[in-house]
């Protein structure tokens, strides 16, 4: 969700220019690449509390405290994360 919610931020601010209207993407990503929203969650707020501040980035930390609450890899180039304990893909 943090990462649907940015992106839509960013399209108004002119910053994205997507080939298909965000809710269209979205859609078909659920279904080609069986992706899953996830929601934010007061667990996962608590979470940023003894988050380090490597990154100032609110989009970011929050989904930095998903991977850590959820025990899940996150997708990013951003090497930023590597200073955090989660597993970086890509």
């Amino acid at each position: 969700m943090a990462s649907i919610w940015e992106m839509q931020i960013k399209i108004q601010l002119g910053k994205l220019k997507l080939d298909l209207p965000l809710p269209d993407l979205i859609y078909s990503q659920k279904q080609v690449n069986r992706l899953k929203i996830l929601p934010i969650e007061l667990f996962h707020i608590w979470t940023l509390d003894g988050l380090p501040k490597h990154h100032k980035d609110p989009f970011d930390r929050i989904l930095i405290a998903q991977a850590i609450a959820e025990k899940v890899p996150i997708l990013s180039v951003d090497s930023i994360f590597d200073s955090y304990p989660i597993q970086r893909l890509w």
